[in-house]
């Protein structure tokens, strides 16, 4: 597969020009948070919203929060860190969550009929007589068929559980086929919310606390709202006719599941932390309330990608994203800022937003309380301000022995001007692209125009079998890269250089 492998070798070869950067010393979170506290009150002024909290979780802890306005219009008190607010469809992680782990423990698969485990769905009519029927799998990434719900969906948070039984007997119209497109859907995440409690044997709401809230310390969250104390409650309002107006506050119902949970800034910090520390793949102890492989897995995005600006100021200039829908969150690929994981959250009454680097163990979220005010942009731009701050620090991937055996020997063979050195270590592909006289003359050209290369920065893995480097040379640089084949033991299947120019 040529293309294949000429696309991986050309990100291989790239790697070096960003690895090796020299930029100024990065400067402290506090000196940035001025900044990025103008965001966020830019952000809050333009969107008319009462009151918000934003926080940002750094190295496994809340490194910064600040709450902003008032969580209640007619007492006028203050958000905190501890005002809570309903975070709407940022609750979906924790329904994707909540299915892993029953997964996890044996009692569904990801790839079982959703009728199986909700019967009033055997007697839905599809689309098409050839459209297969939804699998769990299928809700987890919006690909059941089923149509877009915003806003409908939000005013079902209170229907009663029966009233859900008997709307899912009815049956539903369907958008399309299933599996054959992205389309995000309230009504799904609910359905799952129901196969939680069937596959569980309790409460969708129980579930979560026990399984996910409770073990991570999570007291303040959940999702009956009659129950917050008046001094932590956060309201939420519409801006209407210039003026603020109380939303209806929606009970716990059976739309629960797709949007909810309510939390407080530290209580959510916490989640935040957690699902970071699934990054990077470990032989730490395993002691989270849901493996970190798990963690990992939920944030696949593996159907129906999408090229998409990116979120905030930047986005019309920055580099395009390749994005799609895992299990809960939005996963993209930035040039800038790595993998990020993200989720809005929009509801009457309220507006969050939640974006995660794992790259970097970073995470900032923002909540509100006006209706569908999500804080995206300033959440994007708090990143971004960070990245040109220099505090997005890659967890670099550790110099494996079989890469750092094979880099000393492509080292001599640069010295030594053939591939002598790398006898007995060459991949049986590496000299049918190359033959050695070719090999000769190259590394003589190179050592033409740059001479002798005694200095070796060091090595900049992007695996166990790979690695990006530097060769500090007599009248210049090289960059290169270093490509191990899938045998054992690891062999040199690819070798680059490439002289760097000023």
């Amino acid at each position: 597969m040529r293309w294949t492998s000429g696309l991986a070798l050309t990100l291989l070869l790239a790697a070096p020009l960003s690895a090796f950067a020299q930029d100024a010393p990065p400067k402290t979170l506090a000196q940035i948070t001025p900044e990025i506290d103008a965001l966020f009150a830019r952000y809050q002024a333009d969107a008319h919203i009462p009151g918000m909290v934003y926080g940002i979780v750094k190295d496994g802890k809340l490194a910064y929060v600040k709450g902003v306005g008032v969580q209640n219009l007619d007492d006028k008190s203050a958000v905190t860190a501890d005002s809570r607010f309903r975070i709407a469809s940022m609750t979906k992680a924790f329904t994707a969550l909540a299915i892993l782990k029953l997964r996890d423990d044996g009692k569904l698969l990801l790839d079982d009929l959703a009728e199986d485990h909700v019967p009033e769905m055997k007697g839905w009519v599809y689309p098409t007589t050839d459209s297969p029927r939804i699998r769990v799998r299928d809700l987890l990434h919006h690909v059941g068929g089923l149509v877009t719900d915003d806003p409908w969906g939000d005013r079902q948070q209170i229907l009663p559980q029966d009233d859900f039984t008997r709307m899912i007997a009815a049956g539903v119209p369907f958008s399309r086929a299933p599996q054959s497109a992205f389309e995000y859907s309230n009504y799904g995440y609910a359905l799952l919310g129901r196969i939680i409690a069937n596959a569980s044997g309790m409460d969708y709401a129980d579930y979560v606390r026990q399984a996910i809230l409770t073990p991570l310390g999570m007291t303040s969250s959940g999702f009956d709202v009659t129950k917050t104390p008046k001094a932590h409650y956060a309201r939420g309002y519409r801006w209407e006719n210039e003026r603020w107006s109380p939303e209806p506050e929606m009970v716990d119902g059976a739309f629960n599941a797709m949007g909810g949970m309510q939390v407080s800034a530290n209580d959510y910090a916490k989640w935040v932390a957690f699902l970071l520390s699934a990054w990077p793949p470990r032989d730490d102890a395993d002691t989270g309330p849901v493996k970190r492989a798990t963690v990992r897995e939920m944030v696949q995005g593996l159907n129906f990608m999408s090229v998409a600006n990116r979120i905030g100021t930047s986005g019309a200039s920055a580099c395009k994203q390749a994005a799609a829908y895992a299990m809960g969150w939005r996963v993209a690929q930035d040039c800038d800022l790595g993998l990020t994981l993200a989720h809005g959250g929009g509801y009457p009454g309220y507006g969050s937003h939640v974006m995660l680097m794992p790259d970097h163990g970073v995470g900032v979220f923002a909540l509100s309380n006006r209706t569908y005010a999500g804080p995206s942009a300033p959440a994007w731009d708090a990143a971004v301000a960070m990245d040109k701050a220099g505090l997005l620090t890659g967890r670099a991937h550790p110099v494996t022995p079989a890469v750092a055996d094979a880099f000393a020997a492509a080292r001599a063979a640069y010295a030594a001007g053939n591939l002598a050195p790398l006898d007995g270590k060459l991949a049986m592909n590496f000299l049918m692209d190359r033959s050695a006289a070719n090999w000769a003359a190259e590394l003589a050209r190179l050592r033409t125009e740059v001479g002798d290369c005694p200095v070796a920065e060091p090595l900049a893995p992007t695996g166990a079998l790979s690695a990006a480097f530097r060769l500090n040379c007599d009248r210049g640089k090289l960059d290169g890269m270093l490509l191990l084949a899938p045998t054992s033991p690891a062999t040199v299947q690819a070798l680059r250089f490439r002289v760097v120019t000023p």
